[in-house]
């Protein structure tokens, strides 16, 4: 299988590549921009964390270019992910160094980071900030420009038209190539687009990054119709449930040192009926867990790449490949059974 499945492109998307090698993630836009990403995208929020692999720059400089190699060109990070502010920035730089041009790096910005980019005064999306975040990231990504430039979360105290003039000061600048948003309300992904189609600029949000997943399905409520009217690339992160849906915790187990070993609460809470159907659901198909959850994201509306974490080579060669399995409209019909909407 080469190219953009019919199960894993938008409706409306065209093949960009066509690879002869089944594994390797293929490209597609973001919403209706020029943007291109590999289908499955590299979550940097492991990056510097305590306790894992990747807490170090080997660690780190292995998962990334493994990642390269089985080719995932989407890198997302964001300024607040790391042992200490900043640091995830820093890690994935450093590993990019001289392969910058082969793929994309989006960062994150607006979340509370302490004074590391000086005093924001509760206005994270302000001109102000805007700007010392931008240059801040540039300097730790040790980059001339940000591929994709997002603001994580909204900001009460500054009028979204404040945002974008900012942000399109950065475009103009060649400081950031495209601006996109986490965690938006429908509402507010609406209110965005319209304002920054009456600004006239040409600068407006191409994406939204919001946790989704067969678990957590709450975008489809408001925010994926609003992405799929204005034609927003959606970017969604936990594709896994932290792990829920990778199949390793069934019957309650609790791998060493997996990421919910330690998490009572979540592991009590999961729906394990659903989960056991699940795995049924993917042995009549030969197929595992995480392909199932992959590809069935790729199969939504406006989904353009599936940004999941990953400590080891092993676990993103993993992810790289998991794309591949192409969905039937019973097999959909059947998810939605045992995962509703």
């Amino acid at each position: 299988m080469g190219g953009v499945s019919a199960a894993c492109a938008r409706p409306d998307s065209v093949a960009l590549m066509t690879f002869s090698d089944a594994a390797v993630p293929p490209l597609r836009r973001v919403g209706r921009s020029g943007l291109a990403v590999s289908a499955v995208g590299l979550g940097c929020n492991n990056l510097g964390r305590p306790g894992t692999a990747t807490a170090t720059q080997e660690g780190t400089d292995a998962v990334v270019h493994a990642a390269i190699d089985a080719g995932v060109t989407f890198f997302d990070t964001a300024d607040k992910y790391g042992g200490r502010y900043g640091q995830s920035e820093e890690l994935l730089g450093n590993a990019l160094k001289g392969r910058r041009d082969d793929v994309v790096v989006a960062t994150k910005f607006g979340l509370d980071l302490e004074g590391l980019n000086g005093a924001d005064f509760g206005a994270r999306g302000s001109r102000r900030y805007i700007v010392r975040a931008a240059e801040a990231s540039l300097r730790r990504l040790d980059t001339d420009w940000i591929d994709l430039f997002q603001l994580h979360r909204p900001d009460p105290a500054t009028p979204v038209d404040e945002t974008l003039a900012a942000l399109d000061d950065l475009v103009r600048d060649g400081k950031v190539r495209y601006v996109g948003h986490s965690n938006f309300a429908g509402w507010q992904i609406a209110d965005a687009e319209h304002v920054a189609r009456s600004m006239a600029t040409g600068t407006r949000f191409v994406s939204a990054q919001d946790e989704y997943s067969l678990l957590r399905r709450g975008i489809e409520k408001d925010r994926l119709p609003a992405a799929e009217a204005y034609d927003i690339g959606v970017l969604p992160y936990f594709p896994l449930a932290s792990g829920l849906l990778t199949g390793k915790y069934r019957g309650g187990a609790r791998p060493e040192g997996s990421r919910l070993a330690a998490s009572t609460a979540r592991l009590a809470d999961a729906p394990w009926d659903a989960l056991d159907r699940l795995h049924e659901f993917c042995t009549a198909r030969g197929i595992e867990e995480v392909d199932v959850a992959f590809s069935w994201l790729l199969s939504r509306p406006q989904v353009a790449s599936v940004i999941a974490g990953a400590t080891t080579p092993e676990q993103v060669r993993r992810n790289a490949r998991a794309w591949t399995w192409e969905p039937t409209a019973d097999d959909l019909a059947e998810l939605d059974g045992i995962f509703p909407a």
